[in-house]
């Protein structure tokens, strides 16, 4: 199949080449941006809007694993912060321990008792050298700590400013889509109300003609029965009133001028 598809794209480009020449990939992608803006106005906005609330849902994860990181780092960096303090404390004591001894140089004795325990002064010089030593090593040691503190504490600061921005951008778009689904829903009641209004007006511009129709009907009934009620029933008087006409009169009436003539 993937194979086909291959063959079936190639044989596409090159007729368009063939067709288009030079100006044949401006025609293809001209081509596929009507078609994606084609598609995209078919896709019906309730479609888009649940779309976006699941993009929105989608953070979900990203944030939980951001405070999972962040909880992480918090633990590490306490745990830091404790061996950051005990290494000052121990620095503390040591400093204290060396100007002690070196204090006691200053006597300019042959041997020296601390503790209860006599040292000469070789011995005091040689562990005075080796505390020395290793407190400037446990030094470097707390500034290496210190800097590793510092940029574990400042990327947790990051981390942390960057979830609370997640979170709070979450909140917004949650309450952007639930203004967006109200004025949806708004809109659709409003379609839907012009809708049931339009088919209202229809159904009563039918009722009304069907009752001014019928109520043509019933003039024609009524105007029947008027005319039945007003010949039915009664004495025909009009003929008896109306008098006879002989047919010699009418017809020397009309021919009038024709019978003088013949007359002479």
């Amino acid at each position: 199949m993937i194979t086909k598809a291959i063959v079936t794209g190639l044989l596409l480009v090159g007729a368009s080449t063939f067709v288009f020449g030079r100006s044949a990939l401006t025609y293809i992608k001209t081509a596929g941006s009507e078609i994606r803006q084609s598609v995209k106005s078919q896709v019906p906005i309730e479609f888009e809007v649940r779309r976006a609330e699941q993009m929105v849902k989608d953070l979900v994860p990203e944030i939980r694993n951001s405070m999972h990181v962040i909880a992480e780092q918090q633990v590490e960096v306490e745990s830091l912060h404790r061996t950051v303090d005990a290494r000052r404390e121990s620095l503390t004591k040591q400093k204290d321990a060396i100007l002690a001894l070196r204090t006691n140089l200053d006597s300019a004795d042959t041997k020296y008792v601390i503790a209860g325990k006599s040292y000469t002064q070789q011995q005091v010089e040689k562990d005075l050298a080796t505390r020395f030593r290793r407190f400037k090593i446990a030094e470097e040691t707390l500034d290496r700590e210190e800097d590793i503190l510092n940029a574990r504490q400042t990327a947790l600061n990051a981390n942390e400013e960057h979830l609370a921005t997640l979170i709070s951008t979450k909140k917004d778009l949650e309450a952007q889509l639930a203004q967006l689904d109200a004025r949806m829903r708004s809109i659709k009641a409003a379609e839907s109300i012009s809708e049931s209004t339009l088919v209202d007006d229809s159904r009563l511009s039918k009722a009304k003609n069907l009752i001014a129709e019928l109520n043509k009907q019933l003039d024609i009934k009524e105007r029947l029965l008027e005319t039945d009620v007003n010949s039915a029933g009664l004495i025909p008087v009009e003929t008896e009133l109306e008098p006879e006409v002989e047919i010699s009169s009418q017809i020397d009436e009309y021919f009038e001028a024709d019978l003088a003539d013949r007359a002479l």
